[in-house]
């Protein structure tokens, strides 16, 4: 069992001030792994003391040697790609191509995105008399999620290191594998001590303190709505920023002119990547009535083809969820979309066949759902799927933006004319049309209660900045 109990604060790595151990467990066999500490007030004091005292040196750094840190930071990580895959694997249950293959790939992903978008990046410019100027924010706080850890740790620290920003980062404790890797990676890279700076901890006891701090001057936070706003309240008492990305209930419109196929096969491939473990996946499907019982038929078809299986085996196929209150939760918004009269196409409750150990589920599929039901506006954050009918374009548009949540939406239809003008009427951050897919460069982040803010790219800059005028 892996012993992971230390803290990366100040370019060392540390005790935590008190013991407070936590075993990590694997979701696919149920046996700890590896043993975290879980951290307190003193060890986020003790790493935003060490971010502060650096910031006033790193701030100040030239573009170029920022270039020069960050390219180091991408070739180590690549060097230790294969061991990143493998961390992720195990700690949240990703089979491994799928780990190998896009979860790790997130981490090279998104520090490469920073790095091209800062070395084009205007931090000053004149307007009129004025000299615009585009500076670091501070400290900034990390609170990062389980269900693609690297993807949310890098895609917060890249932009943060490219503006000159100093940072703590408060990694899933139930994923924290990943986070301590990269953490190693960082010391290997040579930033700055106090630039970069790793507490592991629970949300009460090290994401709260984060949040509430006082030097620190802006918070990230990416997790559900509940522990959205609670991390927005502890920190409007010290009025920093806080940029969230939180849930979301995608709406999947299709069509009666699109490719129907297509459309609802891509459909449910997406809703059931991840094990269903995504912010933004297209969980309701909302389909043309005229297609609408040939659409079910589909999705039963695509979503009976989806395998289940050990992370460890390579493949096309889904693994567990995260944790055993994950499972719970999911086993009872299943149970609640039966009693709710929704029609069960495929799968349902309990484990799949032959996996008795482990966190696993059916890939699921409910029709005739409506959007009051609670599988239809509670975020499942498993692989099932609920399709509802609608008649007209005004229909689906209502029915796609009923919802708290705007991170995503996604539509298909053979008329480009008809796309443009539904996609304008999403209320939602990000629209896929026809299954397009998103660049580590286009900007990620939702309207409503999905959360303020965006990231990736260039467009993930703007949260670490402050503006300042300079007139002459």
């Amino acid at each position: 069992m892996k012993d992971l109990r230390k803290f990366y604060i100040d370019g060392q790595w540390v005790n935590p001030y008190q013991s407070n151990d936590l075993k990590v467990e694997n979701p696919a066999t149920e046996e700890f792994i590896a043993t975290i500490s879980l951290g307190a007030r003193a060890d986020v004091d003790a790493a935003v003391a060490a971010a502060k005292r650096a910031f006033p040196g790193f701030s100040q750094t030239s573009v170029e040697e920022r270039i020069a840190l960050m390219e180091k930071l991408l070739s180590i990580y690549s060097d230790r790609y294969d061991e990143m895959a493998v961390a992720i694997s195990e700690e949240m249950g990703a089979p491994i191509s799928f780990s190998t293959e896009s979860q790790a790939d997130c981490g090279s992903g998104h520090i490469s995105a920073a790095l091209e978008a800062l070395k084009q990046f205007e931090f000053e410019r004149l307007v009129g008399d004025t000299m615009v100027i585009k500076e670091p924010i501070g400290v900034c706080g990390f609170i990062t999620p389980w269900n693609w850890p690297i993807n949310q740790i890098s895609c917060k620290v890249a932009p943060a290191l490219a503006t000159g920003c100093t940072m703590v980062l408060k990694p899933s404790e139930i994923a924290p594998i990943s986070g301590y890797l990269f953490s190693e990676i960082m010391d290997q890279a040579g930033f700055p001590a106090g630039v970069y700076n790793m507490v592991n901890g629970d949300g009460p006891n090290v994401g709260s303190v984060i949040a509430s701090h006082p030097d620190v001057d802006m918070v990230s936070f990416t997790g559900s709505t509940r522990a959205g706003v609670l991390v927005a309240k502890a920190a409007a008492d010290t009025v920093k920023r806080v940029t969230q990305e939180l849930g979301g209930k995608s709406p999947n419109i299709i069509f009666e002119d699109a490719d129907l196929e297509t459309a609802v096969s891509a459909g449910v491939s997406h809703m059931m990547g991840n094990t269903g473990q995504s912010c933004n996946a297209p969980s309701r499907m909302l389909v043309q009535r005229s297609v609408y019982d040939q659409a079910v038929a589909i999705a039963k078809q695509a979503a009976d083809t989806v395998m289940v299986d050990e992370p460890t085996k390579n493949g096309e196929h889904i693994g567990p969820l995260s944790s055993r209150v994950q499972f719970d939760k999911v086993q009872n918004l299943i149970a609640e979309g039966l009693k709710e009269g929704a029609t069960l196409v495929t799968g349902g409750l309990g484990k799949p066949e032959g996996l008795e150990r482990g966190y696993f589920v059916k890939p699921t599929v409910f029709a005739d759902v409506n959007n009051d039901m609670m599988i239809a506006r509670e975020e499942i954050f498993g692989p099932v799927l609920a399709m509802i009918p609608f008649d007209t374009e005004e229909q689906a548009i209502e029915i796609a933006n009923d919802t708290p949540y705007g991170l995503a939406a996604y539509l298909s239809s053979g008329s480009s004319e008809r796309a443009s003008r539904v996609a304008k009427k999403l209320r939602a951050g990000m629209i896929s049309i026809n299954s397009a897919s998103q660049d580590y460069d286009a900007p990620f982040g939702g309207y409503k209660q999905s959360g303020n803010g965006r990231e990736w790219g260039e467009f993930g800059f703007d949260d670490f900045l402050e503006i300042k005028g300079v007139t002459r």
